[in-house]
């Protein structure tokens, strides 16, 4: 997508693999429209995806990143202003900034600002609709693979399914 005219030096590179693939649901705490931001879909080499941290906020398990060798993560790359910088890190706490080197159409973007939860949880918590639906559709607005989609949706169905038969009362 076309950027207004900012200068590199004024610009980061964030790549966002959950909720905050989803332009709209960033705008509420960036206080901005980010489509303008957004670079393309992406993809980080050697990470999987997981659960790994309950937010009270959100009240259900949200998105972490873990190194893995062999893995792919697929997200969104954004080209934010610096003066966003605070207001991201506001949004992601529990987690730590994180750089790595994103693969997008083609090019390579060295020093590109993720996030990784600081203190994992050892079992993976299932995401509640809201942010099912919210992560899913970032996914799909953004143009990320179907395959992929598809792998995405079905492990987040996997977790509900587990909580709920987790939670529900056997019957006998």
């Amino acid at each position: 997508m076309a950027m207004t005219s900012h200068r590199e030096s004024d610009l980061f590179y964030y790549f966002a693999y959950g909720s905050c693939m989803c332009p709209v649901d960033l705008k509420r705490s960036l206080q901005e429209k980010t489509h303008p931001y957004v670079v393309g879909p992406a993809h980080l080499n050697d990470y999987h995806l997981g659960f790994f941290r309950y937010s009270r906020r959100r009240q259900c398990g949200v998105l972490d990143i873990v190194y893995t060798p062999g893995a792919k993560v697929h997200g969104v790359l954004y080209s934010l202003p610096w003066r966003l910088s605070a207001l991201l890190d506001r949004r992601e706490e529990g987690y730590v900034h994180h750089q790595v080197t994103i693969q997008c159409q083609g090019q390579r973007y060295a020093n590109t600002r993720t996030y990784t939860v600081l203190d994992k949880l050892g079992d993976e918590q299932a995401p509640n609709d809201w942010y099912f639906d919210v992560v899913m559709r970032g996914a799909l607005t953004c143009g990320l693979p179907e395959a992929y989609c598809w792998q995405l949706f079905n492990h987040m169905h996997d977790l509900q399914l587990q909580q709920q038969l987790m939670t529900s009362p056997s019957r006998i």
